[in-house]
């Protein structure tokens, strides 16, 4: 289909979001009276159906987009056979179609590259896994903290408290979006909690764990950590998209889709946001070119040597363990599948794939309901078509 009527019928499904903005609650009928605009699925390289994507249900999966739930999505899914998929748009006032080379909040898939580096200084001897918090970091807990190694920081058993925040919803968050936390403020409230439980009986997710391995790699490298993942992993990798804000910029910059979630009924601009609380647990910047690029190089060894990159794909011996240090094992249509999502208001991102990387998928989706239910529902729409078969 040309351009100009890809752009047109957008811009007329964007109309709808335009209102919700300007006036108030928007119905999800008036997204399914619209025309849907078309999907970009743009295949290269495609292996036989068999036992490459179903570029069906996944072109399926982005269409309709903008709607209620997202304003636009990226794919990338690799492996044996390619897909790639935009849909949306880049800001619904404009109707302005989604950029598929966009940057965007990864959230949580930070997790990935602070376990990376903080692997690599294994590697190196600089860090040892059985070493502790209070050997690399005194004086950070106080004398009610048994040892907590870096290891149970990685795989989520260390007994921290989650630390301090400025709201838990993008409704709580949403005022204080431009006031600053600092991660050893975050860390002192985690503290001043006290341990939640023994080190390595049980496994709780939380950012906590990879706020203290930040400055854990800031005071063994003595640079900043920001300038740690640009050296060690986003230069070498090619990973020219990929970024950590600057103190308390708020700002995405260079080409993005502005990020939107729905507050008191209203559909909100949230794409400026200080997220520096978030630092070394969710504070990347990246796009889905560069996370595939993430993706295939630690999976292939070029990030992270053995033997410790095994311990990316290793479960802790406590019950419900589901992640090793960094990655989540997940199971799609019988499939075992490791990977990261992540989020933050208005975005929602995910990394995965088979351990041989017979299959890889990324994605960035503008979720209206990042922080909520929006972030298990993109997971459902996009990442389970890529592993159908």
């Amino acid at each position: 289909m040309r351009r100009t009527s890809r752009s047109t019928r957008t811009a007329v499904l964007a109309a709808g979001l335009v209102a919700a903005l300007a006036a108030g609650p928007l119905a999800v009928p008036a997204f399914a009276a619209s025309a849907s605009p078309p999907a970009a699925p743009v295949p290269a390289a495609s292996a036989p159906a068999a036992s490459g994507p179903d570029a069906e249900a996944l072109a399926a999966a982005i269409a309709g987009l903008p709607d209620h739930d997202a304003t636009a999505a990226l794919l990338r899914v690799g492996g044996d056979g390619t897909w790639r998929g935009t849909a949306g748009v880049r800001d619904v006032r404009t109707g302005a179609p989604a950029l598929e080379n966009a940057r965007f909040r990864a959230g949580s898939v930070t997790k990935v590259v602070t376990a990376a580096l903080v692997l690599q200084l294994a590697a190196e001897g600089r860090v040892d896994l059985d070493g502790t918090v209070q050997h690399y970091l005194p004086g950070l807990l106080d004398d009610r903290f048994e040892p907590v190694t870096v290891r149970q920081l990685l795989n989520y058993t260390s007994g921290l408290r989650p630390g301090s925040s400025l709201g838990d919803t993008v409704e709580e968050g949403y005022p204080h979006r431009f006031e600053t936390l600092t991660p050893r403020q975050v860390v002192a409230d985690a503290v001043a909690q006290g341990p939640a439980y023994a080190p390595g009986t049980r496994q709780t997710y939380g950012n906590i764990h990879y706020t203290v391995l930040g400055l854990l790699v800031e005071k063994v490298t003595g640079d900043s950590y920001a300038h740690q993942a640009a050296v060690r992993i986003f230069r070498p990798l090619g990973m020219r998209g990929s970024s950590f804000p600057a103190g308390a910029d708020p700002r995405i910059h260079g080409p993005h889709n502005r990020g939107y979630d729905w507050i008191d009924g209203r559909l909100v601009d949230v794409t400026d946001w200080n997220m520096s609380d978030r630092f070394a647990a969710g504070d990347l910047i990246s796009t889905t070119a560069d996370l595939e690029r993430l993706l295939v190089g630690l999976f292939r060894g070029r990030v992270v040597p053995e033997p410790q990159l095994r311990e990316m794909f290793t479960l802790p011996d406590v019950p419900g363990a589901r992640y090793g240090a960094g990655l989540e094992r997940f199971e799609v249509n019988g499939r075992e599948i490791w990977g990261k999502t992540g989020s933050r208001p208005g975005y929602t991102a995910a990394i995965a794939a088979t351990r041989d990387l017979s299959r890889t998928l990324v994605y960035s989706v503008n979720s209206t309901d990042s922080k909520g239910d929006g972030q298990q529902s993109a997971a459902q729409r996009f990442a389970y078509p890529a592993f159908n078969r």
